[in-house]
């Protein structure tokens, strides 16, 4: 999810759950933030009483069909012109889809361009920055670790990290289920200006805490739901100090290559390995589009900065979304939601939108969404080269409605649109 905000100063960088994943970002009350917020995504969500939250299961808005259309290629035009209108609507410049479910087919499709100045062509290829969806690895680092008796749910943070505000009463599940009530970094002015002023430079994650820990805590912990990229790279540090190894050497060996994926990396910097889109953003000082290709991810770390392409995705939601990762009941334990939307809820780093089980992202200048429909066990992705919102609306959700309302329409994954405030 994500929520985006712009000042008179600056601009708040999204990452992602665009709410709006319910996001790689954090929404205002439309936005699940993630990166980028200004959210205030507290006055959209309801509040769940002292329970634990991940104690609450929250069944899927309606029950999952089996039904799920052949996707003959009378429905791939449906799904073509539906797909374009959205491109035009919304100016992306390009686009990458597939959806798929056994035995019912697969489509496969690319749209528009990769780069506006040269004209080269989108195709399924190309890497892509996945903004929140990192949020998925992190948490799956940290299950695994859970698996292995070397880190506790219910843990404070306190146990690992020093000098967290309620450090000794917020818990790694409150943490990985954006209920800790730290704010977001991602959503305070100064960091927003000093991102935009050099978007090359690196950010440690301890700069990164000392942006929320100067703002005092929004609530007590597993009062609300808040999304906050904050609590990610909380995360990430205790897969640091547990395992002793840095968080991209780890993700790249037990999540990433555990799970079969080839094109998928955390990297240490800017690196962006090719073929890759040119992304595009609005999300500048002066609101003027700019190339954000080769902007340094570092300040979404844990929380947004990973690289990955569409086959690595295609399979990674089904990993995800079923926890072969994990032990049966661990993953269990992940996939309790709490309400945080209507027709939403979030879990531990993975929402469920009526039915649809994944996680978006957004960062400047790109896109994604991916995500798996159980009963059908059906899996769309969706990856555009721009994070500028249409109408409020981040265009990752535009594209994955348009898709749902053919496909499935008991499962239509919308999500409501996330205000702007002045360009």
């Amino acid at each position: 999810m994500r929520t985006r905000r712009r000042s008179a100063a600056a601009a708040v960088v999204a990452l992602g759950l665009a709410v709006s994943p319910v996001g790689a970002g954090a929404g205002a009350a439309y936005a699940w933030g993630a990166a980028a917020p200004e959210r205030q995504a507290v006055s959209a969500v309801s509040a769940v009483s002292a329970v634990p939250a991940v104690t609450v299961p929250v069944p899927a808005p309606t029950p999952v069909s089996e039904e799920f259309p052949r996707l003959t290629p009378a429905v791939a035009r449906e799904l073509d012109t539906a797909i374009r209108k959205v491109m035009t609507e919304a100016k992306v410049p390009g686009v990458i889809v597939a959806l798929s479910a056994p035995g019912k087919g697969t489509y496969v499709r690319s749209f528009g361009v990769a780069d506006k100045s040269t004209g080269m062509p989108m195709s399924p290829g190309l890497k892509t920055r996945i903004g929140s969806e990192t949020k998925t690895f992190t948490v799956t680092a940290l299950l695994q670790l859970v698996d292995e008796g070397r880190v506790g749910l219910d843990d404070p943070i306190g146990k690992y990290v020093d000098g967290v505000p309620n450090g000794d009463r917020i818990t790694l599940r409150e943490l990985a289920g954006m209920r800790s009530g730290l704010f977001n970094y991602s959503a305070d002015e100064d960091f927003g200006t000093a991102f935009l002023a050099d978007p090359g430079r690196p950010f440690t994650p301890q700069q990164l805490l000392a942006y929320s820990f100067k703002h005092p805590v929004l609530f007590e912990p597993n009062a609300k739901f808040d999304y906050s990229n904050t609590n990610l790279i909380l995360l990430g540090l205790v897969v640091e100090k547990v395992t002793g190894q840095r968080l991209d050497d780890y993700i790249n060996r037990e999540v990433v290559a555990a799970a079969g994926l080839k094109h998928t990396l955390f990297p240490v910097g800017a690196e962006f390995p090719s073929p890759h889109a040119q992304g595009y953003t609005d999300q500048t000082l002066s609101g003027k589009t700019a190339n954000a290709t080769d902007w340094n991810p570092s300040w979404g770390w844990a929380a947004g900065a990973m690289i990955s392409n569409l086959s690595d995705l295609r399979s990674w939601a089904k990993t995800v979304a079923t926890g072969t990762l994990l032990k049966p009941a661990t993953q269990a334990e992940r996939l309790k939601v709490v309400p945080s939307l209507p027709g939403a809820g979030y879990g531990l780093g993975i929402f469920n939108v009526q039915g649809w089980i994944g996680h978006n992202g957004s960062l400047p200048g790109y896109q994604s969404l991916t995500v798996y429909l159980p009963g059908p066990q059906a899996t769309l992705v969706v990856l555009l080269n721009t994070d500028t919102d249409y109408r409020g609306s981040a265009p990752s959700t535009l594209f994955g409605r348009a898709i749902t309302e053919i496909v499935t329409p008991g499962h239509v994954f919308t999500l409501p649109a996330q205000p702007v405030t002045g360009h």
